[in-house]
């Protein structure tokens, strides 16, 4: 009749905890005390089994350990990264990993105390599970019932969905479903951190909003923190891992991620595979993804595998036959840096870039640690002096780089006279290294990328041209802000209509053919975005006939040649369409991948399909 008792409270005003009982006579048992001495201090026990809930932190003795869901973005063993199907962490007392062996090894000393400090910081920043199990099957010496509890119970709890949806029920039904012996009885306890929680959620909402924050709520975000006591490491990682839990982030990391997983097993990157690695890179800006989500897989799952018919050794070599030659040999030369050196340097960084390889980064950082050795040995400044200008330029690089990808890749960026100025400066400095260096380095790739759509190529276009005629004193940074603005504001609005125009279309009006109803339409959508707060003004009818002409073209693809092109695995046929149509190329590859859902095709399929030009 009773499955299971359970006791709430709160540790302190930090911490909040269940502790639950749950087996077939969980009513016959009293499982908890408290000593008077120490009201801060409540005991819970079984045979062989003590957890004791203090202000602290937890101390425990005899069987089982701890779980919770893996945060993104956290130290996580390669094994259990490069298995998709894993998402929590395990961690049973009394083990380690022996690295001769390659084994795990079991102790019979189980017993330990873990602060809530160490344990929201080394497990889940919002909730940990930590679990003991009594019954026949969990009896012996503790080492027998270690090493039987992770053989049992291991595979489930790691994989186990229920966990990261907090399914309390659910878990204490898998685990003893599993163990499914009568007299077995589980005692488990969650640990919340309310302060974290509450950052997490007030976060989430916000986030999940429009990915967007803006100013003034990031900073009711940080008064929130800084009143909480809220250190920097778990605010990133909190946000971090809400950002990774939007279904439109997941989607494109997930499939990142299942491309270096794939990679990291055979040992290799391939051209294709690094197309692939790339397109992703490069939908994540347009998608407002933090780069940090792809850095941290990158290093776990990307590092020391080689890249296959990629020509990085060129640049990486000259790279390190500069920093060498100024920083790292340990004879007396000459330390200063040329500017044809420093060219050189900056297209290695580009390429570096485009390939994402951290080996550029990395011998950065390392002449960064030989210059400081150095100068604290007595060398000459004019050394760090060498190295200053080169970081100058390469922060120049990154700061250029970043606002020109956001105008071409993102929609609703935050535009300002700041950046413009910030743009100017940065392509002067450039361009007095060589002539039309700001060019070659940042637009002429730029315009040569197939997914930049038509409003980024206005932005970068209008940006571009801006930019030499304030140089040539024919143009204002206010007059390109308000052009860039206005393309900006299009740009949104276009989508906006796309999203309501498909929306209406396919509930109300079977037919749009017509000029009268597509003025109907029109006079409708003006009327319900008004309403909405969404626009305050008229719809512009080039963007209305712009949105209507977007649908036709869509209607074509999905229904005539997308299943040609998938019927005759014509790549030759969707590139044409792609160079042809005027269509963004993210959107296309958006409404390839929901008919390939909606009709359970495999995406592998499409994959190959578009080998052929990626």
């Amino acid at each position: 009749m009773f499955r299971d008792i359970r006791l709430h409270g709160y540790a302190n005003d930090q911490v909040e905890f269940y502790a639950i009982t749950a087996g077939s006579e969980a009513y016959n048992r009293y499982f908890f005390n408290t000593d008077p001495s120490d009201p801060d201090e409540i005991r819970f026990f079984s045979p062989g089994n003590e957890f004791i809930i203090a202000k602290s932190g937890i101390s425990h003795r005899g069987n089982g350990g701890s779980f919770c869901e893996y945060m993104f973005g956290v130290d996580q063993p390669i094994a259990d990264l490069a298995k998709e199907e894993v998402s929590n962490r395990l961690i049973i007392y009394g083990t380690h990993y022996d690295h001769k062996s390659g084994t795990l090894r079991f102790s019979d000393r189980t017993e330990g105390f873990v602060s809530y400090d160490k344990i929201f910081f080394d497990g889940n920043a919002i909730f940990n599970y930590f679990f003991a199990l009594t019954g026949v099957d969990f009896s012996g010496p503790m080492h027998d019932q270690q090493e039987r509890i992770l053989r049992v119970l291991g595979k489930a709890l790691k994989r186990s969905g229920a966990v990261g949806e907090e399914q309390d029920n659910l878990i204490i039904q898998e685990i003893l479903d599993i163990v499914d012996d009568p007299s077995a009885h589980l005692f488990l306890f969650k640990l919340i951190n309310i302060r974290h929680r509450e950052y997490s959620e007030a976060f989430k909402t916000l986030y999940f909003n429009n990915k967007k924050i803006a100013d003034a709520e990031f900073q009711s975000l940080a008064v929130l923190a800084e009143r909480y006591g809220i250190d920097r490491y778990q605010q990133e990682r909190i946000r971090i891992d809400v950002m990774y839990k939007h279904p439109d982030n997941r989607r494109i990391v997930d499939e990142y991620k299942n491309i270096l997983i794939a990679c990291n097993r055979k040992g290799e990157i391939n051209k294709l595979e690094n197309a692939r690695l790339t397109r992703l890179k490069t939908l994540s800006v347009r998608n407002k993804i933090p780069g940090a989500l792809f850095y941290t897989l990158d290093e776990m799952l990307k590092k020391d595998k080689k890249l296959v018919d990629l020509e990085e050794s060129n640049y990486i070599s000259e790279t390190r036959q500069i920093l060498e030659g100024m920083f790292l040999s340990e004879r007396h030369i000459e330390s200063t840096i040329d500017a044809e050196d420093m060219l050189k340097l900056l297209f290695a960084k580009k390429q570096a870039a485009e390939n994402r390889d951290h080996a550029f980064e990395e011998m950065l950082l390392d002449a960064s640690k030989v210059c400081d050795e150095k100068i604290r040995d007595g060398a000459d400044i004019s050394i760090l002096e060498g190295y200053s200008y080169i970081i100058t330029y390469f922060d120049r690089y990154d700061a250029t780089s970043s606002a020109i990808n956001q105008l071409a890749f993102m929609e609703n960026v935050r535009i300002s006279e700041e950046m413009i100025r910030s743009l100017l400066g940065n392509k002067h400095a450039f361009d007095m290294l060589a002539p039309d260096l700001f060019t070659k380095l940042f637009l002429s790739g730029i315009f040569e990328d197939k997914y930049l759509g038509i409003y980024g190529r206005k932005k970068v276009s209008h940006l571009a041209s801006g930019l030499k005629l304030i140089e040539e004193n024919r143009l204002t940074t206010t007059a390109l802000l308000e052009q860039l603005v206005k393309i900006d504001s299009d740009e949104r609005l276009h989508l906006t209509l796309l999203e309501h125009v498909k929306d209406r279309i396919r509930n109300f009006y079977s037919k749009y053919a017509t000029k009268a109803d597509q003025d109907a339409l029109k006079k409708e959508l003006t009327e319900e975005l008004i309403h909405k707060k969404l626009i305050d003004r008229e719809i512009p009818d080039h963007l209305f006939r712009e949105t209507i002409l977007t649908i036709k073209k869509e209607a074509v693809y999905i229904h005539n040649l997308l299943p040609q092109i998938i019927l005759e695995k014509n790549s030759s046929l969707r590139e044409d369409f792609l160079e042809n149509s005027g269509l963004d190329r993210f959107y296309v590859e958006e409404l390839e991948r929901e008919f390939f859902d909606l009709n359970g095709l495999n995406l592998e399929e499409l994959y190959q399909i578009r080998k052929g030009f990626n």
